[in-house]
């Protein structure tokens, strides 16, 4: 068993970094599940869709929700699923946070979200000239 993986995000980022990723790393070791907001989704439904997922991805060792935004819908749904029995929530999804998640898959939920945060962090850098 491991923890499973889900991607709440606004229309077309989660599908396109799921994608780059599993391309990355030709394949995925965990088992992931996308969710997707537009401006004109009903909220409600997306709750429903979101515990749907979070059962089936459950399998005894948590679920990771990511999510792109901090304070947007993903997040805020997000945030209402943690009541849920081993759930976690990380928000502000990068690729670089995507793939480290995906590196470590045999980790807990709890150190895998560590690794989400960390991965995040050090995939931003400030390039500038001196």
């Amino acid at each position: 068993m491991s923890v499973g993986v889900l991607i709440i995000s606004h229309d077309g980022i989660g599908p396109a970094l799921l994608g780059t990723a599993v391309l990355m790393l030709d394949g995925c070791p965990l088992q992931t599940k996308l969710l997707t907001t537009s401006r004109d989704c009903d909220p409600d439904q997306l709750m429903e869709d979101a515990v749907e997922q979070i059962t089936i991805l459950d399998t005894g060792d948590g679920v990771l929700i990511l999510t792109d935004l901090y304070g947007s819908t993903p997040s805020n749904i997000a945030q209402k699923l943690i009541t849920q029995k081993q759930v976690h929530v990380v928000s502000g999804l990068n690729l670089s946070m995507l793939i480290r998640v995906l590196n470590y898959p045999q980790l807990p939920l709890l150190e895998l979200s560590e690794k989400a945060v960390s991965g995040g962090k050090d995939g931003i850098a400030w390039i500038r000239a001196e």
